[in-house]
């Protein structure tokens, strides 16, 4: 059990630093920062209410990121021509 738990809050924090750490997560889900460090640092359970909300906030990062890519990819053609 206690394993299983560390391995959340390993991945949790992981997941904390893909959103560029824990200040952006913070302003993405809403959370306080304080309360983010204390679910990293096991002072609280990391519920799975939380790693929903977490998995839907990366589902939407992604997203984002696939959008943003694409428009580079855009820009790069149409700047070929240019050259």
């Amino acid at each position: 059990m206690i394993a299983h738990m560390q391995d959340r809050q390993d991945h949790f924090a992981y997941c904390v630093q893909l959103f560029g750490g824990t200040t952006a997560f913070s302003r993405r889900l809403g959370i306080d920062e304080r309360a983010i460090r204390r679910f990293i640092n096991g002072e609280r359970p990391i519920s799975d209410g939380l790693l929903q909300d977490t998995a839907k906030a990366l589902r939407e990062l992604v997203a984002e990121a696939t959008a943003a890519e694409g428009e580079i990819a855009a820009i790069l053609t149409s700047g070929a021509s240019d050259r």
